[in-house]
């Protein structure tokens, strides 16, 4: 008999039921810096070598380690989880870009896919490249030197990774069909 899913489609597992190896890539979650089994890894803990190399570059994406703003992170995120049509992140990042000071108005256009525009010129140029990439657009070259000049290579290859970590973590919630707002199991 099949596990009943808990979590979307997705049977989670119980601590006691996961294997020596699940549990520790568990605990490392859990007991590490983000306290938690956030949402893509609630999944991703049935494969713990993926989640020891998915963790390191999701916590370089946490608030002050990467060389975005929170906003500048949040626009990117929006951007893409929208694109993938995934409720749950899209949900999630919707709520967290108000958070940090992106307008009302202007997360809810990015989720609809209309176009927005920023007085930061960081913001603008995030916006930008997070829209030609997500929508399989050519960058042209007037954006990639904008991109070069306002964010540095340093900044744009935080933009690309995150927006493919995203794709992974929106790809997921999509096979799994995992609504807004799920939590998942009480643990």
């Amino acid at each position: 008999m099949a596990d009943t899913p808990t979590f979307g489609r997705y049977a989670e597992l119980p601590v006691e039921r996961m294997t020596k190896e699940q549990q520790e890539g568990y605990r490392s979650m859990v007991d590490g810096p983000r306290g938690r089994l956030p949402g893509p890894y609630k999944v991703w803990v049935h494969n713990p070598k993926l989640l020891h190399a998915a963790a390191p570059l999701g916590d370089h994406f946490t608030p002050g380690q990467s060389s975005l703003s929170e906003r500048e992170r949040e626009i990117a995120v929006v951007v893409i989880t929208s694109r993938w049509h995934s409720a749950y992140p899209a949900a999630a990042h919707e709520k967290r870009g108000k958070e940090v000071g992106l307008p009302a108005a202007t997360v809810e256009a990015m989720i609809t896919g209309l176009p927005v525009s920023f007085p930061d010129q960081r913001e603008q140029v995030v916006y930008e490249m997070a829209t030609a990439l997500a929508n399989g657009r050519l960058v042209s070259q007037g954006l990639h030197d904008r991109a070069v000049k306002v964010l540095g290579h340093e900044s744009i290859t935080d933009v690309i990774v995150l927006m493919g970590y995203y794709t992974a973590v929106s790809l997921t919630m999509n096979f799994y069909a995992v609504p807004a707002g799920t939590p998942g199991l009480a643990r």
